[in-house]
């Protein structure tokens, strides 16, 4: 491994561990680039495994053009997530050791087969088997958590820190136009509201991004894995005592809820 990869990722686990945001990499480190941040994450997850942890899901960032607004970036990229991040349903959610806390509502998918190398749309579809809602918190290691680079966000795990999934539901081949599945975020007013058309242009197309992605760095997304597959809408700072929740909601009535509680 590149040592400035791994000094880099040391410097980002350690700022986790101990909640303390740091300065962006790219004050120190101007010319890096998208490929170095990527070995950085790689080593950060490494970091991760090395203390037991798992890698269970994956997740697609800057999918919306909310998103990308919000954090003056404008391309898609990946992060990984152990089982370590996964929250669960009904526990509450303790603030303390985060640096400040964001959820998104999202929809996540599951895959019954391996994802290896580039696919379709369609070859996309035919290996997933569950749908469900996903609330993805995010915890930023920079000061501000803005007007970062694309190489900060993609080596800092594309801020990665937990992350929710609802029930699943087995997926009939009549809820493939996940377009107009509708996405209702609330605290408990409503924060937000979208189609999930509002990802990527279509949800599927997230998995189809990820396959090119995880090519390029040579990985190979497990049978099993859960993919979020990004916020239809720009996140919302957590604070302690606010309750969100998400409903995805499919037409013909179908739906699920996921609900997170923080303390």
């Amino acid at each position: 491994m590149n040592p400035t990869a791994s000094e880099l990722a040391t410097r980002l686990h350690d700022a986790r561990l101990a909640a303390h945001e740091i300065q962006r990499l790219t004050a120190t480190h101007p010319a890096l680039s998208v490929q170095e941040a990527y070995a950085v994450q790689a080593e950060g997850i490494r970091l991760r495994e090395s203390a037991g942890e798992k890698v269970v899901a994956y997740k697609m960032g800057l999918t919306s053009e909310g998103k990308r607004r919000q954090m003056g970036l404008n391309e898609a990229i990946f992060g990984v997530l152990t089982d370590r991040m996964q929250l669960r349903a009904g526990e509450p959610y303790r603030l303390q050791g985060r640096i400040h806390p964001k959820a998104e509502p999202e929809i996540a998918l599951r895959i019954s087969r391996p994802l290896s190398g580039v696919i379709s749309a369609d070859e996309a579809w035919s290996i997933v088997d569950q749908v469900a809602p996903a609330i993805e918190v995010l915890d930023s290691r920079f000061i501000g958590f803005k007007y970062f680079s694309l190489p900060d966000v993609i080596a800092d795990n594309a801020s990665s820190s937990d992350f929710l999934i609802g029930r699943g539901l087995a997926k009939p081949s009549h809820w493939k136009d996940l377009e107009s599945w509708r996405l209702s975020f609330t605290a408990p007013q409503l924060l937000s509201e979208a189609l999930g058309l509002e990802i990527s242009g279509s949800p599927i197309r997230s998995l189809v991004d990820l396959s090119r992605l995880v090519q390029d760095q040579g990985k190979t997304v497990p049978a099993g894995s859960w993919v979020l597959l990004g916020a239809a809408t720009p996140a919302v700072a957590l604070h302690s005592g606010m309750r969100v929740s998400l409903s995805l909601d499919c037409p013909g009535g179908a739906g699920q809820r996921v609900e997170l509680q923080a303390l």
